[in-house]
């Protein structure tokens, strides 16, 4: 059957996504357990995401360039846990900066080239995308209620250990994993040039920013505007559970409503919802309120990052595949997260965290506006292609 020659990656998904949320969730509290000052940690923070802007195009390219995802990805995996044995040794400001600059540059990576993996071998396969990609989001909303326990229990000064035994497991399932069929077509760094001037590609990339940076923000400020009305810090993991398992729950049904629309109506479907869940938080009297709100997560971010992801793969040439997912997913989480985490921070200085929600909205709906022009103007240029 086609689906059980796939629970490999799978399991690589859960696992890394599982090891995401460890980093993603936790490292900030490692860094103030190590004595660093909140302007330390916030540098730190922002490394990250700088990091994933260079490396992702360039594993990317580097994984067509030698025709192997699979490979690429184990490389990736192997980096993340060496380079991570060193940073979480260290405990001075400056010695961090370089090392978990290297650590990410691993790190980021490896997520976009396991998404990579999974869209083409569900091709090959024929089984549905999202029914693989799900697990990444299972993996992360599971660690998301287990990481917390286990590291209350063991000592956030052994954030490492846990994320290791997860990096571990991810490169296991990885190794035994199917790879690939690639392009027989040569790839050369000239070809890249071709991505750069391609006008769809481009323009496509500029909407999807709109809407990623709005994603983003909200990832780094959420947990601050529970907080800030009223709630515990118990809260915000509920807040992320309840987000991630509904994400999964659109992924596991993307087989059903993906071949119902076309992926440009999919994707301003998913920008209106993003515009109404932030008016709604603009909105929100309480943080009960933000939880019955996060339902509208699986649904935005499920259905814009997955039709994104794979549309895509129709705008780019068929060598430079995982060049061009890569590439998306630099702008939806690398750039994105750089700008959205500078911006949200000039905004609630400047005004307050529900303000802040109001731009979002704003933003976002500037996104639904970008998305119908870019969608009628790739269908007159698909419809003129056709004529001509």
């Amino acid at each position: 059957m086609p689906s059980q020659s796939v629970w490999k990656l799978k399991g690589t998904l859960f696992f890394f996504h599982a090891s995401m949320t460890i980093m993603v969730s936790y490292l900030p509290v490692y860094f103030q357990f190590l004595g660093l000052t909140p302007t330390e940690i916030g540098i730190l923070l922002a490394v990250g995401p700088a990091a994933a802007i260079i490396a992702q195009p360039f594993w990317g390219f580097m994984s067509d360039k030698w025709k192997t995802v699979k490979k690429v990805l184990l490389l990736c995996l192997a980096g993340t846990l060496g380079i991570g044995f060193i940073l979480f040794q260290l405990s001075h400001f400056l010695l961090i900066i370089p090392v978990i600059y290297i650590f990410f540059s691993f790190l980021s990576p490896a997520g976009g080239l396991g998404d990579s993996l999974a869209q083409k071998v569900s091709m090959e396969k024929g089984v549905s995308f999202g029914s693989i990609r799900m697990w990444g989001s299972l993996g992360f909303g599971s660690a998301s209620l287990a990481g917390g326990y286990l590291l209350s229990w063991i000592g956030i000064q052994h954030i490492y250990a846990v994320f290791a035994v997860f990096i571990v497991m991810a490169f296991i399932f990885a190794a035994m994993a199917p790879d690939s069929t690639p392009s027989r077509k040569p790839v050369k760094l000239e070809s890249t040039k071709q991505l750069i001037k391609d006008k769809q590609l481009v323009l496509f990339l500029m909407f999807v920013f709109s809407i990623s940076l709005t994603h983003r923000i909200n990832d780094t400020f959420i947990g601050l505007y529970i907080v800030d009305l009223g709630a515990d810090e118990s809260v915000i993991g509920m807040a992320w559970f309840i987000g991630v398992f509904t994400e999964a729950f659109v992924f596991a049904t993307s087989v059903y409503w993906m071949r119902k629309f076309h992926p440009l109506t999919l994707i301003v479907i998913a920008a209106s919802v993003y515009t109404i869940r932030w008016g709604l938080m603009w909105f929100a009297p309480n943080a009960s309120f933000i939880l019955a709100i996060q339902a509208t997560h699986g649904i935005a971010f499920g259905i814009f990052y997955l039709t994104a992801f794979q549309f895509v793969t129709t705008l780019v040439p068929r060598e430079l595949t995982s060049t061009g997912h890569l590439l998306f997913i630099s702008v939806f989480f690398g750039f994105s997260g750089v700008v959205g985490s500078s911006f949200g921070g000039i905004i609630v200085d400047l005004f307050d965290l529900k303000t802040l929600y109001g731009i979002m909205a704003g933003l976002a709906a500037l996104g639904v506006v970008g998305a119908l022009l870019y969608r009628k103007y790739y269908i007159n240029l698909q419809n003129s292609r056709i004529a001509s």
